[in-house]
């Protein structure tokens, strides 16, 4: 099995103002972006090429908005507390949903 593009875990994952999950995970894996709960179980997924990716401008800190089949999920790449350390997880992600979907910034 190849190594995945990019893997993020303890992702809240939500769908407006609804929590999905609190400790998620987002991959980008053979040419598939998958949103899984922390047990591991899909929320959703579509190839890369279908996945809107941008940053997430209603949220502060490290987090990314995914447009996956039409659903639009917030990612918060942090653990939502102020005084996390903001590893820039959300800009990689953006950056490798472009990638992978043939799209440059």
């Amino acid at each position: 099995m190849a190594e995945p593009e990019f893997t993020a875990e303890r992702v809240r994952i939500g769908k407006r103002l609804r929590s999905l999950t609190r400790a998620g995970q987002v991959r980008i894996n053979d040419g598939r972006v998958e949103l899984l709960t922390s047990y591991g179980s899909e929320i959703d997924s579509a190839p890369v090429q279908a996945v809107r990716a941008g940053k997430s401008w209603f949220s502060s800190g490290d987090s990314a908005s995914a447009e996956v089949n039409g659903t639009r999920y917030t990612l918060t790449m942090g653990d939502g507390t102020a005084d996390a350390p903001q590893d820039g997880r959300a800009r990689r992600f953006i950056e490798a949903v472009r990638k992978a979907g043939g799209r440059h910034p």
